[in-house]
This record gives C-alpha cells, structure tokens and sequence, in this order.
C-alpha cells in the first residue's frame, strides 16, 4: 500500500459517507478576508483555530515563510484573484517563529539539489539564463523583518485597490499566540 491509495480510500469512505457536507460553502469567504502564511505544518490545523476561522472564512494562501518575493508572481496573483473576483478586501500576513526560511541557506540547498540528482549542466544553464539561485533560495534574518516586508510589498503594488488593509502577524508554532507587527487599519487612517 503507498500513501496515495491510502488516501484514495479514505477518499472513497468519507465521499459515500457524505462527510463533506460539514465542510459546503461558497467560494467567497464569509470574512472577506485573506491569509498569507507559511507552508510550516504545525500551522495546518493551528493557524485557523488561533484566528477562529472555520471553512469558508477565508482565503488561505501558503507558501514557504509567507513570503512574497515577486510583485507579479503566482502568490501576488493569487492576492489580487481574491481582491478582485472573490470579494475579499483584506489581507493579513502572518509569518511564525522557527521558521525554516529563517535559517535558509542557499548554497546548503543548492548542493542538496546536486545530491538527489540535478546535474551541474542544469544549474549552469540557470545561472546563465540569468536565475541567481543564491538569490532565489535566500531566506530573511528573522520573521518580524520578512513579515513587514510582504506587508509592504502589497501595500505599495500598483494594482492593490486603495484603502486596502495589509496587517502583519506572527503566530506561535506552538501556543498559537498571536503578534500584530504592522496593523493596516492604523496605517490607512494615517494616508487618509
């Protein structure tokens, strides 16, 4: 047995049993809101609990640090798919302490790459098309400065709409404590 069929017959039960019924909603997220966090798996389960959230509240992007490294990547599109054509209009970032992306290291990574398999010739042609992969696989030197970061690369995309509120927290990987580092309700009355 491999964890795919594992999962397809678990898949099988809870769809004849019709355990999805406790989980319909909508597409639109009842609290108009949405979440950048981190891929961690402590936040999984943790993350929605410590915010009271259940399915359907609202939008939950994840990715590695909660990180928005490229104005006109695939997370930022993401934000604005929620912006624009699922009635969200805000937008939390929420980082947590521990995280891996902290203690990146680019050149670890990169011979990681090597070791399970990635030739010189591919990571040659890469830097020589122009992808820093030092660049790329860099982390931040800790959550609070990653966290403002994203904030205010949102905050300053050309295409957010205006008044907008980008907040920024961190989350205890354990408790599920919450920080507040950058509140955008303060933030929009002081522009207004």
């Amino acid at each position: 047995m491999t964890q795919i069929s594992d999962i397809l017959n678990f898949n099988k039960n809870f769809v004849e049993k019709k355990e999805y019924e406790a989980y319909l909603t909508s597409r639109f997220p009842d609290k108009k809101m949405i979440i950048i966090t981190c891929m961690d798996t402590r936040l999984v389960e943790l993350l929605p609990k410590a915010m009271n959230f259940k399915n359907g509240d609202v939008k939950i992007i994840k990715n590695a640090g909660a990180i928005i490294s490229q104005p006109f990547g695939s997370v930022m599109r993401s934000v604005m798919v929620a912006l624009y054509e699922l009635d969200a209009d805000e937008v939390v970032v929420v980082g947590h302490h521990e995280c891996g992306m902290a203690s990146l290291n680019a050149d670890k990574m990169i011979n990681s790459i090597k070791e399970r398999g990635v030739s010189e010739e591919v990571l040659s042609t890469l830097e020589n098309s122009g992808i820093k992969l030092t660049k790329w696989l860099r982390g931040f030197d800790n959550v609070e400065e990653g966290v403002i970061q994203t904030v205010e690369l949102i905050k300053h995309h050309p295409l957010l709409p205006p008044n907008i509120p980008v907040h920024g927290m961190i989350i205890d990987p354990a408790t599920g404590a919450l920080e507040l580092v950058s509140d955008g309700y303060v933030e929009n009355k002081a522009t207004l």
